[in-house]
Parts: C-alpha cells; structure tokens; sequence
C-alpha cells in the first residue's frame, strides 16, 4: 500500500508522479484517520506499506503516522527527498518503528540535482541526510528517476548507491503520466541512451551481485510490450491519496468514469472487493478479444490502462505501447517529435481566498 501522506514538497520536479492538481494542506487526513486505515491495511493481508507525498517530512505528525503503522504490523518505508528530515527526526522515526528509507535522486551532482528538483541548495541538504542514514544504519534503498538529462550519468549514479552503503537502487526510468506526461519532450531520453542504460545496468548487475541489488525500470515507449499495470489492476496494490480517495494505481484518477471511494466513509477492505474502481479492469474478461487471445496476456494483464487514456483516450483501448496496438503510432509519433528544453516545475497552485 502506498500511502500519500501529502502533495506538500519542498521540490518541484518535473516528473513528479503526483497529479497535476495537487492537494492542499486542508485536504489530508488526520493523524487518527490515517492510523484506522492502518490497521485495516493490516486486516485486509497488507504487509508493507510507503509513507510517501509529496514529501511526508512536511507532516509534523510523521512520527506518529510511523508509530501507527509500525504498532499495526506493517513493515515500514519511508519515500522522502531527505528535505525536511535531521538526525534527530531519523531517530524519533527509528523510535517508532521505521524499517526502511528509500531517498530520491535527482542528479549526481548540484547543478543537475537542483536544476530538476527546482530547488536550490537540495542536492547538498540530500547529501548530508544520506550520511545520517548510513551512520544511524538504516537500510536504504536510493531511487534514481531517469530522463534525458541525467541518464548519462548512471554509471556515477550506481557509484553513488555504493558510496551511500545503499543496499538497493531503483533505476527508474521516467513513466509518463502526470507532471511526466505535460513534460514529455524535455524527458524522453533517446533511444541511444536507453540503449546504453541497459548495458550499464547488465554490467552492474553482475559485477555488484550480493552487494547491491539492482532493479531496473525501462522507459515504456520503446519497448514491444507493455509492463503489467501494477502488477495487474487491483491485485497486488493499492494506493491512498492525501484525502483519502482509494486508487488503484497513482494515476489512476485520470480515467473519468471510475469514481473512487474515500476512506473516510467506506473501509478499506470493502473498497478493495467490491468497489467499482478496483473491479473495472480486474482480470482479463473486459480485454478487447486481440489481447485475451494473446499469449502474453496472463504476463501483461492488458498493460497499462493510464497510458490507453492518456495516449488513445480510451481506458478501454489495447495500451499504445504494444506492437500489435491500432494506436502504436501516436506512440512512434511522439519518439520522433523534436525535444524541449523547456521546464513545467510541479507546484501547489495558490491557495483560495
């Protein structure tokens, strides 16, 4: 389960998987809410569970959310940019219960790390809470978001996991939805860099077995095949939104027909089995006729119903990214515009009188 604790952030990347109308202070759930939902997280068979935003260091209840979470069973981790956390507060949250950090990276270096967070000063304030983590020997897993203008620095990002004692990293591969998607053109890497990305990681892979695991996320729009959307839609996940809307995925409230429950008026477990919005493309029956007869279909599951919205404009649609799509075109059509250099910094709109 992930749970969105916030929209708040002090960075403004312009990848953020976050909706492009963000949430305010006022519209999160309190500290008691979050940890009934908790619990029926625990209930319902939920085993790990992210504390994510937003940045959640900008929840002055953190440490009470991690005690919650912690004293329902759930094993704990926590997504953060770093910004917002001191040693103090790392042990406060250690106190009460946190398993596991994983940190975001925005570039190897200050100029590249600050130019794609907007937010000056951010890569050194990163820097100095990664060496608290490993001197308080928390596990950490360093999430590296990929794109255009930092995927040539991958082999110095792997250099940087080990220097950090990170016993994961993440070599996550922009995907385009949300702030991704209205910044497409100054994201997408080539296909070059793509290319080399995957020999840098097969290399590192092997060379760095048993001391660092790898996991790798490929950019969709040059494969053949789409990835299974969560792991298949409402079967292995769900996601919390800062007002307590249920999603089954993070961008899922892009597909206007789905209405999605709110916890603070139905539980968990019901809206896990019997809402409509978990259940619209559960299984493989609601497949077009060409993708039940495929033989990757219990692999892919349809892929990624976000991306036929967001590409096809049909939620319904074969996902463009597969070969085999009507609207692999517009997929094809989109690596061959000309890039952008140009910038939408993710930020709250200004609150209402």
């Amino acid at each position: 389960m992930l749970a969105e604790l916030t929209h708040r952030c002090p960075l403004a990347c312009a990848y953020c998987s976050n909706p492009l109308q963000l949430l305010g202070a006022q519209a999160e759930l309190d500290t008691e809410t979050w940890a009934r939902v908790f619990r029926e997280a625990a209930d319902l068979g939920i085993l790990q569970i992210h504390l994510s935003g937003g940045e959640p260091a900008a929840r002055r209840d953190l440490e009470q959310l991690m005690a919650a979470a912690s004293g329902a069973g759930l094993y704990t981790n926590l997504i953060t940019s770093g910004i917002g956390l001191t040693r103090a507060r790392l042990e406060a949250l250690v106190a009460a219960g946190m398993d596991h950090v994983q940190l975001s990276l925005q570039g190897v270096t200050a100029a590249i790390a600050d130019h794609v967070g907007g937010y000056k000063g951010g890569f050194d304030r990163k820097m100095a809470i990664a060496a608290e983590i490993d001197d308080l020997g928390i596990p950490l897993t360093l999430n590296a978001v990929m794109h255009r203008t930092n995927i040539s620095d991958l082999p110095a990002t792997i250099d940087m996991a080990l220097r950090m004692n990170a016993r994961r990293i993440e070599v996550a591969c922009v995907q385009f939805q949300g702030w991704a998607l209205k910044n497409r053109a100054a994201l997408q890497p080539t296909r070059e860099q793509v290319d080399t990305a995957k020999r840098v990681v097969a290399e590192a892979t092997e060379r760095l077995r048993g001391r660092l695991v790898i996991d790798f996320v490929p950019p969709d729009y040059y494969a053949d095949y789409p990835k299974a959307c969560m792991g298949g839609w409402g079967s292995t996940g769900l996601n919390v939104a800062p007002d307590g809307r249920v999603l089954p995925c993070h961008a899922a409230e892009i597909i206007p027909h789905l209405t999605f429950p709110n916890v603070r008026d139905t539980g968990l477990a019901e809206i896990w089995r019997d809402s409509h919005a978990f259940n619209a493309f559960r299984g493989t029956d609601w497949l077009p006729d060409a993708c039940r007869g495929c033989e990757r279909v219990n692999q892919d599951f349809g892929g990624c119903r976000c991306q036929a919205m967001a590409l096809a404009g049909d939620p319904f649609a074969m996902d463009p990214v597969c070969r085999h799509s009507p609207h692999r075109a517009k997929v094809d059509a989109l690596l061959a515009e000309d890039v952008s250099d140009d910038w939408t910094y993710r930020r709250m709109a200004p609150a209402r009188p």
